[in-house]
């Protein structure tokens, strides 16, 4: 069994400008953890030779098991093969195989193969091919020193999991570098902020096997338990008890765990109530409707929604008071609330969700600021709204987001301590 860390080296000056997001760097950190390979760095290079020369150089000095994306290319920018051959001093030598493979592939597309695609078939002398079957570009396994491991991958994800899954997964074990799982389970809270539940939970902070971190992602507060482990049931025994108290100190703040969403669980407590919702929404322009139906199933207990942007839309379709509108505005409580109840009214549900505010840059004042935002909750007995505040520093999105979020979570909320109501 080989001891030693992982390193990923992620090439391409589009990434360093953020024109392109690195995904490769969250799927090849996934799947380590789950072969139970340690890995404590990424570095992200752009497309110059001496700069990347410099990653490799740091990279061997802590790691034992080097992961290249990106580079592979036919272009004068795809530099990652020469540059690790060089830094290893080792010669490129064209590889018959790899050189008839691109030809066929471009002869099945009804392609003419370009001589700078012959580029690709130059790998350093003494690495073994990692085969790529989605593309033209392969990679290479390589010990260029001893207990020194590299391998590379293509920058298009198709292509990398493609090659990790068919290749690069049997290798690793094959090499003995599989140890065991590492698992992770993220539990998710709304309405705390990350520091105060941080200091709730801070005894399980100092665990070490599972390890507990918090972190917070769009304005939902996450804690992450992670366990390392001989197999997934083993980890999953280490990291059940711990979530189980961590969902108690949260309470009613957790909604959720891994990739459910605020949206998930409303809809679990629609389903459980057998009721229906419809929404109305002003400045967030359908967003809320969106991440409702972004859920599987939504369709047992959304009606639809109302996107009101325009006064006359309140008034014709949601029935809103035009003197309201005149003496409060848009963006007020009794607006919000007439737009919750218009909505339900109007499309016949058990629930209405209203949102109106003002999401900026422009339209603030002194008494209605960027930021404010009013949500309406209607049933068929009550009427009530929220007032919050996001903050002018914000941006569009973040107040936009933060509205649709909250919305979803004074039902989930209500619906949890009072569904009775229904």
């Amino acid at each position: 069994m080989i001891t030693g860390s992982a390193e990923i080296i992620c090439v391409g000056t589009e990434l360093l400008l953020g024109d392109i997001l690195n995904s490769n760097a969250q799927y090849l950190a996934k799947q380590l953890a789950h072969l139970g390979i340690s890995h404590h760095y990424q570095t992200v290079v752009g497309d110059n030779p001496l700069r990347l020369a410099r990653a490799i150089a740091i990279a061997c000095e802590r790691s034992r098991l080097i992961i290249f994306t990106g580079g592979l290319g036919p272009t004068p920018d795809d530099i990652t093969t020469a540059t690790i051959a060089d830094f290893f001093g080792v010669p490129l030598v064209e590889n018959v195989e790899v050189l008839a493979d691109i030809k066929a592939k471009f002869a099945q597309r009804d392609r003419v193969m370009t001589d700078n695609n012959r580029k690709q078939a130059w790998l350093p002398e003494g690495a073994d091919i990692l085969p790529n079957t989605q593309g033209t570009a392969p990679g290479i396994l390589w010990q260029p020193r001893p207990g020194l491991h590299i391998m590379t991958f293509p920058g298009v994800p198709r292509e990398l999991y493609s090659m990790w899954q068919t290749t690069a997964v049997p290798y690793l074990q094959d090499q003995g570098w599989s140890n065991g799982i590492i698992h992770s389970r993220t539990l998710k809270f709304w309405g705390t902020s990350e520091s105060g539940l941080a200091a709730k939970v801070n005894d399980f902070l100092q665990l070490e096997n599972p390890t507990v971190a918090p972190y917070a992602s769009d304005g939902v507060i996450k804690l992450r338990i992670s366990a390392k482990a001989d197999s997934l049931n083993a980890a999953e025994q280490l990291i059940d008890p711990v979530a189980k108290q961590l969902k108690a100190i949260g309470g009613v703040d957790c909604f959720g765990e891994d990739d459910e969403t605020l949206g998930n669980a409303v809809g679990r407590l629609l389903i459980e109530q057998a009721a229906t919702l419809a929404v109305a929404e002003s400045c967030t322009g359908g967003g809320l409707g969106a991440m409702v139906t972004a859920v599987p199933g939504s369709s047992q207990y959304f009606m639809g929604g109302i996107i009101s942007y325009d006064n006359t839309v309140k008034e014709r379709l949601l029935g809103v008071s035009p003197q309201d509108l005149v003496t409060h505005g848009a963006v007020s409580a009794p607006v919000a609330e007439q737009m919750a109840g218009g909505v339900r009214a109007r499309l016949r549900t058990d629930w209405g969700i209203s949102i109106t505010g003002i999401a900026g840059p422009g339209g603030g004042s002194p008494q209605k600021p960027v930021g404010l935002v009013f949500i309406g909750v209607a049933n068929q007995t009550t009427t009530w709204h929220i007032e919050c505040r996001f903050g002018h520093r914000k941006s569009r999105e973040w107040i936009r987001l933060m509205s649709r979020n909250t919305a979803l979570d004074i039902l989930r909320r209500t619906l949890l301590s009072n569904p009775q109501t229904v």
